[in-house]
């Protein structure tokens, strides 16, 4: 009796990839990314063309998330003909960014010749948080009230330009919930909304390649 349970546990040590999303074969990875970001720019191309918007919008802080959500609209940009001036970069500043981020969004927008446009939230977050008579601490508070008075900007500026706010947030973080409500979870059209996390970083490195 003894043996059969421990055969039966043998049997369910099964091995499973830690990355299953990502192939193993460097060929099969580059046919695979090829499709995606071919699927992603595609989806957004219809979508800009059912809203006959003249322009994308989209957060650039410089993380991968973002990195890859702009290199789609890039794309999209690229196939529908229009100007690169149209593609809206937005770095938003705040109290938690880091130096290194904000390099990369300048960096990435300069690239392609993008419009970068720098718009800092510190003034602003200060005043909301005042106004809540927020205690100063670095807790949810804090940290949503940066999210949600990015994601204010982008609509806004958005609505100025005549254009569409292309989201930024991906499959991982769609499923746990891993978003700020009325922030970063809302968008006009969110690329990466069928991308995992384990699989973003794999996507930029082949676009960059």
């Amino acid at each position: 009796k003894t043996a059969g349970v421990t055969q039966a546990l043998r049997d369910l040590l099964r091995q499973h990839p830690r990355q299953p999303f990502v192939p193993t074969d460097e060929h099969e990875l580059e046919a695979r990314a090829a499709e995606i970001l071919n699927i992603q720019a595609s989806g957004l191309m219809r979508r800009m063309q059912a809203a006959r918007s003249t322009a994308m919008v989209i957060g650039l802080s410089g993380g991968l998330d973002s990195t890859l959500a702009f290199l789609v609209a890039w794309d999209a940009l690229q196939q529908l003909g229009m100007d690169a001036k149209q593609l809206h970069a937005i770095t938003m500043p705040g109290p938690g960014t880091s130096s290194g981020t904000y390099s990369n969004a300048q960096g990435l927008a300069a690239a392609v010749h993008a419009h970068l446009e720098e718009i800092p939230i510190n003034a602003a977050v200060e005043q909301h948080l005042a106004d809540l008579k927020h205690t100063g601490d670095f807790d949810v508070v804090f940290e949503n009230a940066q999210a949600r008075e990015r994601t204010q900007i982008l609509f806004n500026y958005a609505n100025k330009v005549g254009g569409i706010v292309v989201g930024t947030g991906d499959l991982s973080e769609l499923a746990l919930g891993w978003c700020t409500f009325n922030a970063d979870h809302m968008a006009n059209y969110n690329v990466n909304a069928s991308v995992p996390k384990t699989l973003i970083a794999y996507l930029v490195r082949w676009y960059a390649q």
